[in-house]
């Protein structure tokens, strides 16, 4: 699997709102595009996420833009499928 490589997060003011929503924070999407443990293709050609940021597992749903510079659309707490997921990839 190709490893995405996030320099730089777009924000706005609709998907700062939007975050909010989901009890999640600009540092904490910040710090799990820096901590990517694995991510998969999501629905319109974006990517879902999934880190680590504290003992706190959140999968966040990305839009590449350019290289490097990723939209991200929303963030919450990763599901019961994706934390396993997550705790596979810590095995290795």
């Amino acid at each position: 699997m190709t490893r995405i490589v996030i320099k730089k997060l777009i924000w706005d003011e609709w998907n700062r709102e939007h975050i909010k929503k989901h009890n999640v924070s600009m540092v904490e999407v910040e710090e799990a595009a820096k901590n990517v443990i694995t991510h998969k293709k999501a629905k319109f050609g974006r990517y879902l996420i999934m880190s680590r940021v504290g003992s706190r597992m959140i999968s966040v749903v990305i839009s590449k833009q350019e290289a490097g510079v990723y939209y991200p659309a929303t963030a919450r707490d990763s599901a019961k499928k994706e934390r396993e997921i997550i705790y596979e990839k810590e095995k290795v």
